[in-house]
C-alpha cells in the first residue's frame, strides 16, 4: 500500500498561494526610496551649515569647507559600516535601541530609544516646514498660509503611509530619483566649468561673510564639523526598520544602507568641491544649493527643476520617520515600555497606531512653531547624535564579546565613530543650547521616565494577573443575569433569551422615579409584563433622584453582598441601526448604565447588539 503525502504549504493547482505579507514589504530599491529621504534631502542644508559657520572666519575660513566635508564623509563611511553590522546582528530592527538593550543595559537602551523618538518626530516637522518654506520662497503670496500648507502636507504623507510602506515607497521613488539625478548632473557639469555660468540668484542679496576675520581655530572647525553632521541624520533609519524589508531582510537592508552611504557621500563631497571651485560665498535669502545650481547650470529651466525637486524631497523626507519610528515603537511596546497597541499591525503590514501617533505629535510641533523652520532647527539632530554614540559604543562591546575574525579592527572602527559622534553631540548641544536645545535636554529624561512608568505599570498588572504562573483550574459558579429595561419589545425578548442562555437565573430591572408621569409609565409596564408573563421577575428599583446607572449599580452590589459566590452579569440590550447617522437618534442609555456598573461594581458587562433589519 502506498501513502500519498502532501507538504503543509503545498498549493492546489489553480489556486493562488497564501498571502504571507511579503509583497507589502520593501526591496532594497524601495527601501532606499522610503527610508533614505531624510538623509538624501540633508544635502540641501548640510553643506550650507558648514559654510555658514566657516563664513565667520571670512574667505580664508571658506577654504576649509572641503576638508571639513571630507571628515564628515569619513564619519559617514564609519556609520554606514557600523549600521551594516547592526543590521546583521539585530535583524529585528531597532538600531541603537536594540544594540543598547543587548550590550549596555535597559536604562541606556531607553536613552537611545528616546533620542530616536525625538529625532524622528522633529525630522517630520523640520522636513515639512523646510519643504513648504521652499514653496513659499517661490510663491511669496502663500507665506501667510504656510501653517495650513504644512498641515496639508503632513496629512498627505500620513495618508500615503497608512496605505502601507510599500505604497509610500513607490510614491517616493520618482521624486528621489529626480532629486539625486539632478544633484549628480549639477556636480558633473560644474566640474567641467572653470567659473560660474551665472550669479543671478545671489545678485542683490547681502553677503554674510565676515570682512576682517582670518583666524580659523580648532573650535571653529569643530563647530563647522558638528553643524555639517546634520547631513548624517537619517543614516540609522534603515537599521531601525529591517523587519519592513522582504526576505532575506538583513541582506536587502544592508544593500540599501550601503547604497545610501555611497550616494550621500558622493553628493556631499561633490557639492563641497564646487563650493571651493566657484569660491561661493553665503548670502541672505538664497540657499547654497540654489547658488550652486545657478553657477553650474545657469539661471534656466534646469535651475528651477533642482529647486522644485529639492522642495518636494524636503517635504517628503518626513517619510523616513514614518518608516522607522513605528517599528521602533513596536519594539518598545513589545518590551512593555509603551502601550501594547503600538505593536499591533493593520492590513498591508502597517503599524497604524505608530503612524497616527507620529502624525499627531508632529502636527502639535507644527502648530507650536507656526510652520517656521528656524524655530525647530535648533532642536534637530541632537537626538540622532546621541543614538549614533550609543550604537557605536554598544557595537564595540558586541565585538569584544563575540571575538570573531578581525574583531579588534571592527571595535576600533566603532570606537572612533563613537568618539566622533559623542563629541559632535556635545558641541551641537552646547552651541545650540540657548536657541532651544535645552528643550531636548529636558525632554530626553522625561521620555525615559515615561517609558519606565509604563513598564512598571505593566509589571504590576502582570503580577496581579499571575502572568507566567499556572492558575487554578476553572470552575462553575452560580450565575445571575440582570437585564435593565424600560419597555417591552422584540429587543426585550431577544435580551431575555440571551440572558437565559448565559446564566442560571435572570432578573429584569427597571428604575422608577417619584414623578407621577413616571409612575404611570411604570404601572403600565407592570401590567403589560404580567400579561406577557415571560417567566422572568421584574424588579422595581426606586430612585429619588433622576439617575439611571447608579440605582442599577447599587442593586448589583446588593446582589453580590447578599448572595456570596454568585457571578453577576449585567446584560444591556441595545439596537444597532441600519445606517451610521441613525445612531445619533439613540438615547445612549446603555452607555450610561455600562459606565456606572463598570465604575462601581465588579460585575461582568455584556452589551447585546440587536441589528435592525
Amino acid at each position: 500500500m502506498s501513502v500519498l503525502t502532501v507538504a503543509p504549504d503545498a498549493v492546489p493547482a489553480g489556486e493562488e498561494p497564501p498571502d504571507t505579507g511579503e509583497r507589502h514589504r520593501l526591496t532594497a530599491v524601495t527601501g532606499l526610496a522610503a527610508l533614505s529621504l531624510d538623509a538624501m534631502a540633508s544635502v540641501a542644508y548640510g553643506p550650507e551649515a558648514i559654510v555658514l559657520v566657516l563664513a565667520a572666519a571670512g574667505a580664508h575660513g571658506l577654504g576649509f569647507t572641503l576638508p571639513v566635508t571630507l571628515a564628515i564623509a569619513a564619519l559617514l563611511a564609519v556609520l554606514v559600516a557600523s549600521y551594516r553590522q547592526v543590521i546583521a546582528a539585530f535583524p529585528d530592527g531597532g538600531g541603537s535601541y536594540a544594540v543598547a538593550k543587548t550590550h549596555l543595559g535597559a536604562r541606556t537602551s531607553l536613552v537611545a530609544a528616546a533620542s530616536l523618538v525625538l529625532d524622528y518626530v522633529l525630522n517630520v516637522a523640520v522636513a515639512v516646514t523646510a519643504g513648504v518654506a521652499a514653496l513659499t520662497s517661490a510663491f511669496p503670496a502663500l507665506y501667510a498660509d504656510r501653517l495650513w500648507l504644512c498641515l496639508a502636507v503632513l496629512a498627505l504623507i500620513t495618508a500615503v503611509n497608512l496605505r502601507g510602506i510599500v505604497e509610500s515607497a513607490k510614491a517616493f521613488i520618482v521624486p528621489t530619483v529626480v532629486f539625486v539625478g539632478s544633484i549628480l548632473v549639477l556636480i558633473v557639469v560644474g566640474l567641467f566649468r572653470s567659473e560660474p555660468v551665472s550669479t543671478a540668484t545671489a545678485a542683490g542679496h547681502p553677503s554674510v561673510l565676515a570682512d576682517n576675520a582670518t583666524t580659523v581655530g580648532a573650535l571653529l572647525l569643530l563647530k563647522a564639523f558638528a553643524s555639517g553632521c546634520s547631513a548624517l541624520t537619517g543614516v540609522e533609519a534603515i537599521a531601525n526598520a529591517v523587519p519592513s524589508f522582504r526576505v532575506p531582510r538583513a541582506k536587502r537592508a544592508q544593500h540599501a544602507e550601503v547604497a545610501l552611504g555611497a550616494v550621500l557621500g558622493v553628493m556631499l563631497i561633490g557639492l563641497s568641491v564646487l563650493i571651493s571651485r566657484f569660491h561661493l560665498q553665503p548670502v541672505d535669502g538664497v540657499t547654497v544649493l540654489a547658488q550652486l545650481a545657478d553657477a553650474s547650470l545657469g539661471h534656466n529651466w534646469a535651475f528651477y527643476v533642482i529647486q522644485f525637486a529639492t522642495m518636494i524631497l524636503l517635504a517628503l523626507s518626513a517619510n523616513t520617520s514614518f518608516g522607522g519610528l513605528p517599528v521602533l515603537l513596536k519594539l518598545l511596546a513589545r518590551d512593555n515600555y509603551l502601550p501594547h497597541v503600538f505593536a499591533l499591525k493593520a492590513d498591508r503590514q502597517v503599524h497604524r497606531h505608530g503612524v497616527l501617533a507620529l502624525a499627531v505629535v508632529s502636527a502639535g510641533l507644527l502648530l507650536f512653531s507656526g510652520g517656521d523652520t528656524n524655530t525647530l532647527v535648533p532642536l534637530f539632530a541632537i537626538g540622532v547624535f546621541v543614538g549614533f554614540t550609543i550604537a557605536q559604543v554598544g557595537m564595540v562591546r558586541h565585538w569584544r564579546l563575540e571575538e570573531g575574525t578581525g574583531w579588534q579592527g571592527k571595535a576600533v572602527l566603532n570606537g572612533i565613530g563613537g568618539l566622533l559622534t559623542g563629541v559632535s553631540a556635545i558641541v551641537v548641544t552646547a552651541t545650540k543650547f540657548e536657541e532651544g536645545a535645552w528643550l531636548i535636554v529636558i525632554a530626553l529624561p522625561l521620555l525615559v521616565a515615561a517609558f519606565e512608568t509604563v513598564r512598571r505599570a505593566y509589571t504590576r498588572i502582570g503580577e496581579r494577573l499571575g502572568l507566567g504562573r499556572i492558575p487554578e483550574h476553572p470552575h462553575r459558579d452560580r450565575s445571575v443575569v440582570i437585564v435593565p429595561l424600560s419597555s417591552i419589545s422584540r429587543l426585550t425578548s431577544e435580551a431575555l433569551t440571551a440572558a437565559a442562555s448565559l446564566g442560571d437565573e435572570v432578573r429584569a430591572v427597571t428604575v422608577c422615579y417619584p414623578d407621577p408621569e413616571d409612575r404611570a409609565t411604570l404601572y403600565a409596564l407592570e401590567l403589560a409584563w404580567a400579561e406577557w408573563d415571560p417567566g422572568v421577575p421584574l424588579v422595581r428599583l426606586n430612585c429619588e433622584r433622576r439617575s439611571l446607572g447608579r440605582p442599577i449599580a447599587a442593586y448589583v452590589r446588593e446582589v453580590a453582598a447578599t448572595e456570596p459566590g454568585t457571578r453577576v452579569t449585567v446584560l444591556i440590550p441595545e439596537t444597532e441601526p441600519e445606517r451610521l447617522w441613525q445612531r445619533l437618534l439613540q438615547n445612549q442609555r446603555g452607555a450610561v448604565v455600562a459606565h456606572a456598573v463598570r465604575r462601581e461594581t465588579d460585575a461582568v458587562i455584556c452589551r447585546l447588539r440587536f441589528r435592525l433589519p
